[in-house]
């Protein structure tokens, strides 16, 4: 449910959702609640709630602070990791540029292969949260196989060779991390606690008396409308490939790797899918 709003809603329609919607459960909550019980109003019980409000309310902001925080950084984790993926694969190019025509052309071949698989199949995977080593496995063998079919001649050639599988070795493993945190999310216990914590915060604020029924509205509407932004943050925040907020494959469509999207595609060597992962 979270990967299908995130795709097919966009994020001022999220905002709308989400955050209208829990200022207007508020609101209608707090109203409903000063008419059930009239004498909230008269503010009696102010100290205590206040004292109950301050101390949940503090720690609540902390947990939602520790939350928003994680999941910022494991997007700019999933970025860092999308970039040196693509970064290695185009290093790969650079340095096949020193083969003979027929290998730098095999690994080539080989490469585009795999960013277009990437790009192409594996990346609308990954939007829906599903993490498939398998979509990718093959081209990645057939990158591995351009490599290991090459014998260098000379000195030159056998240095940029091993950088070469260096690079390789930067895109497996990269490869494997972008997979990996394409279907993280929060623990279920922050869960709870994020959601549930919202759940608990709110009914405290009807119970805060103020004569004014306006000025007692707005009071709820403003925290509701704060803890809405923050849940917010979180739904967007939580998946790194889904959503408009999400990491882009721009990174394998750029450098050395742009030759690869300026023409027609490159066809398949014919290596079937192997569930091999390196």
């Amino acid at each position: 449910m979270e990967v299908w709003l995130l795709n097919n809603l966009s994020t001022f329609t999220l905002a709308m959702v989400v955050v209208g919607g829990i200022v207007v459960v508020a609101v209608l909550g707090s109203a409903l609640t000063r008419r059930r019980y009239p004498q909230t109003a008269s503010g009696d019980h102010n100290d205590m709630v206040g004292v109950v409000l301050s101390m949940f309310g503090a720690i609540y902001g902390v947990i939602l602070a520790f939350v928003i925080v994680t999941l910022w950084t494991q997007l700019e984790n999933a970025e860092n990791v999308v970039a040196a993926e693509a970064t290695a694969a185009a290093q790969i190019v650079r340095d096949a540029q020193a083969f003979p025509p027929a290998h730098r052309d095999a690994v080539d071949r080989a490469v585009d292969g795999y960013v277009h698989v990437v790009v192409e199949q594996q990346w609308p995977l990954m939007r829906d949260g599903q993490g498939d080593y398998n979509r990718t496995a093959a081209k990645l063998e057939e990158v591995y196989q351009s490599l290991q079919g090459y014998q260098p001649s000379s000195h030159s050639e056998q240095t940029f060779y091993d950088e070469a599988v260096d690079s390789l070795g930067d895109v497996a493993g990269q490869r494997r991390a972008r997979i990996t945190q394409s279907s993280q999310q929060l623990p279920v216990l922050l869960q709870v606690l994020v959601y549930g914590g919202a759940v608990v915060i709110l009914p405290l604020t009807f119970l805060y008396g103020i004569r004014s029924r306006r000025i007692q509205l707005l009071f709820v509407g403003s925290v509701a409308a704060l803890i809405g932004f923050s849940l917010l943050l979180v739904l967007v925040l939580d998946r790194p490939f889904a959503g408009e907020l999400s990491v882009s494959p721009a990174p394998f469509k750029e450098g050395a790797l742009a030759k690869f999207w300026t023409g027609p595609v490159v066809p398949d060597s014919g290596v079937a899918d192997a569930p091999a992962d390196r």
